[in-house]
């Protein structure tokens, strides 16, 4: 992976896959940025790696995959929010956090079985167990679909940990300081009114 090297902070920077793949595949979502007719866009989706690559799809009318498959340049940037970082003056506030950037141009997917695996990449990333679960996909819904695939060959992370740096004269100061983690987890499953008489699968049944 190439190293973009951060201007500030470069210590927090890494590059190999084992730091960046996790990162990626606890994430959700991402927010892609492009430019198109000299104008800024940036757009929050869900994806999802496999390999060396991350997907993600939308409509085939959608004007932001349009944009995306004729391969310009993106942005990609995946943030996972751990814990606020109290210190002993604002100066110091931070937050402990794990980050991906990427670059790189999309590749649109024509093969449909390969966008059948996407899908169920996908599906079974947000909601483990369920792909054999539920209705299988139509091929109509396949060709409603356009699925782009990023390398991730320039990718870099960015991870901040532990405890607030507080100036050397802050430190005797009798204010409080330290780590508010934070943690997103899932609930437990509500039913919509057409599930209220169904068993739970054991898939959600967590």
């Amino acid at each position: 992976m190439a190293n973009l090297i951060p201007s500030r902070l470069a210590k927090r920077a890494h590059f190999d896959a084992d730091t960046i793949y996790p990162i990626l595949d606890e994430a959700f979502f991402c927010t892609v940025s492009y430019v198109a007719d000299n104008k800024p866009f940036t757009i929050p989706t869900a994806f999802v790696r496999y390999e060396d690559k991350i997907y993600i799809h939308g409509s085939v009318g959608s004007h932001f995959m349009r944009e995306l498959e004729k391969g310009i340049p993106v942005c990609i940037a995946v943030t996972l929010a751990d814990a606020l970082v109290v210190a002993k003056s604002a100066f110091h506030y931070s937050m402990n956090y794990r980050s991906v950037v990427i670059f790189a141009e999309g590749e649109k997917i024509e093969d449909p079985e390969l966008k059948k695996a996407m899908f169920q990449w996908l599906t079974e990333k947000v909601v483990p167990g369920s792909w054999d679960y539920v209705r299988p996909v139509k091929e109509n819904e396949v060709k409603k679909t356009t699925v782009l695939a990023f390398k991730l060959d320039e990718a870099s992370a960015k991870v901040r940990t532990g405890m607030p740096i507080d100036d050397e004269e802050d430190k005797t100061l009798p204010i409080w300081s330290g780590i508010i983690n934070l943690e997103t987890k899932k609930m437990p499953p509500v039913a919509d009114e057409l599930s209220q008489h169904i068993l739970l699968p054991p898939h959600l049944q967590g």
